[in-house]
């Protein structure tokens, strides 16, 4: 993490599902922002030297003696402060106010009435209006601490914005962050504008030049293996590295037999004909395939996937003449749904294969320059270093690759008719020139046969299952809703095209309750 940006917002994660979004709107309104768990803002605090303060949401009860409270050092801190929720509560709990838990909460879609004005609402709310905010509580401030004033209401939340002008904080009831509140982003954006009084001048320029420094700093005259997975996060992650470090850097890409249609071809083809960038590229699908073959639990693939990939990079570490870096493309939300911001343990979704740091007989150290970035700003960054937009926009993809897509065992004869399937429904999606209004879409081979019958002869084959989402930053999603015709345009070719399949189904279900990927 940085602490060289002049202006920049920390926002204490209480242990919110959605904090992250909270940063994303703060970026988004061109202000730098990072988050701490609660159990470590002191310490953030004191590094960034933060021109304000954002207080997430958390599903604790302030209530409770043993709920996270908000440091010292920053309620004194004299800086402007709006609190979201918990951070509500716990401003008033712990500057004289009054909480409750209550008997009942309010949940989802509410309408706030504008009671006065306030700075939060320039431009944008006004005394006597009525606006749609995202709930999600039960507890309930009852009584304002001394200084406060309220600004806005609910029907149950009677203190749903409340206002200290002289101290400069603010605090509400509701989500701002989300998309259910509509006019969220904009509160926000008055708050780090208006109330903390920043330029808004943070951009992906800025970032990556510090980010060089960074990656200067950190790995001063050392040696770097990155390993590229043939997404856009790696190749984003090794172009920015090589920027600031040049042939200390070397690239290895492991063809794990789990890629994409002709996928391997394009990577080697982009980094050695577009980039003068060490590449070695080294062929494991044998590896790979048979240290999956009758591995069928989920988590199972995704841990002998990691451990294989540090295994073969450990490996062409020492061919290469050693390494004291490994280099990888992990993003935020790879680390929000492997670890609790809350200092805390919390439950795993899935594991990811670049999160969670390295063997303790490996002496290389971890170089993760997109970790602090949401996917849409990795793209951002790839175009501002000039990588070509087919390959910036392309859609993500797992580093555990088709193994995920493959519910059930996986052998080289299912992948094999996994990518043809996948390579004619995104060559389908291209031709109706829907692939850039869709976040991610893949097919994935079910672990199940059908009865079918083509030519008037049975045939007993494979379920192939369609998913196409929308998103912006991969932690919620919703389906893509194809019509009708083009949906049987696809089955009917993968039916007709790809041996193996005789049945073709669309997933409709959202995130959550779903994740994106199938495993």
């Amino acid at each position: 993490m940085s602490n060289q940006h002049s202006e920049s917002v920390l926002i204490v994660d209480f242990g919110s599902q959605v904090t992250q979004l909270i940063a994303r709107r703060v970026r988004e309104a061109g202000v730098y922002s990072e988050i701490a768990p609660f159990s470590g803002a002191e310490e953030a605090f004191a590094r960034m030297r933060p021109k304000g303060i954002i207080l997430s949401g958390g599903p604790a009860s302030v209530t409770d003696a043993q709920g996270p409270r908000i440091p010292d050092v920053i309620l004194q801190s004299g800086l402007p402060m709006l609190g979201i929720c918990y951070g509500q509560q716990a401003l008033m709990q712990q500057l004289g106010g009054r909480v409750l838990e209550g008997d009942a909460g309010e949940f989802g879609r509410a309408f706030i009435d504008i009671a006065e004005e306030c700075i939060l609402f320039d431009g944008l709310w006004k005394r006597g209006e009525k606006h749609q905010v995202w709930m999600s509580h039960g507890d309930k401030v009852t009584q304002l601490a001394d200084g406060f004033r309220p600004v806005a209401s609910s029907a149950g939340a009677p203190f749903a914005v409340i206002a200290d002008d002289a101290r400069r904080i603010y605090a509400m009831q509701f989500h701002p962050e989300v998309v259910h509140t509509p006019d969220g982003a904009k509160l926000l954006k008055n708050f780090v504008r208006h109330v903390c009084g920043l330029s808004g001048d943070w951009t992906m320029a800025e970032f990556r030049k510090t980010k060089i420094d960074e990656i200067r700093a950190q790995v001063g005259d050392g040696k770097v293996i990155c390993g590229l997975s043939g997404g856009v996060d790696s190749a984003v992650a090794a172009v920015l590295i090589h920027e600031a470090i040049g042939d200390q850097l070397t690239c290895v890409y492991v063809d794990h037999g789990l890629m994409r249609l002709g996928e391997s071809e394009q990577v080697v083809s982009l980094f050695r004909g577009h980039y003068n960038i060490p590449l070695v590229h080294v062929d494991t699908s044998t590896l790979f395939l048979r240290g999956l073959e009758g591995v069928t639990d989920p988590e199972k693939k995704r841990k002998f996937i990691g451990k294989t990939f540090i295994d073969v990079f450990e490996g062409e570490a020492k061919t290469i003449g050693g390494a004291d870096f490994l280099a990888q493309g992990t993003l935020y939300p790879d680390v929000i749904e492997s670890v609790s911001f809350t200092g805390g343990p919390s439950v795993t979704i899935k594991s990811h294969h670049n999160v969670g740091g390295l063997p303790d007989r490996m002496n290389m150290q971890l170089v993760e320059p997109l970790r602090e970035l949401f996917k849409d700003e990795v793209r951002e960054l790839g175009r501002e270093l000039g990588l070509p937009d087919v390959f910036v926009g392309r859609h993500p993809f797992p580093g555990p690759g088709l193994a995920i897509r493959i519910p059930g065992e996986v052998t080289r004869e299912r992948c094999d008719v996994l990518r043809r399937a996948d390579a004619i429904y995104l060559e389908e999606i291209r031709n109706a020139g829907l692939y850039d209004a869709i976040w991610q879409a893949f097919a994935v081979l079910l672990p199940v046969k059908t009865v079918g019958v083509m030519g008037d002869a049975r045939t007993y084959d494979n379920v192939c299952a369609l998913r196409a989402v929308t998103s912006t930053d991969g932690m919620t999603a919703d389906i893509y809703p194809f019509d009708a015709a083009f949906l049987s345009q696809v089955a009917t070719r993968i039916i007709n095209e790809v041996k193996g399949i005789n049945r073709v189904v669309y997933d409709y279900t959202s995130k959550p309750p779903g994740t994106i990927e199938w495993e």
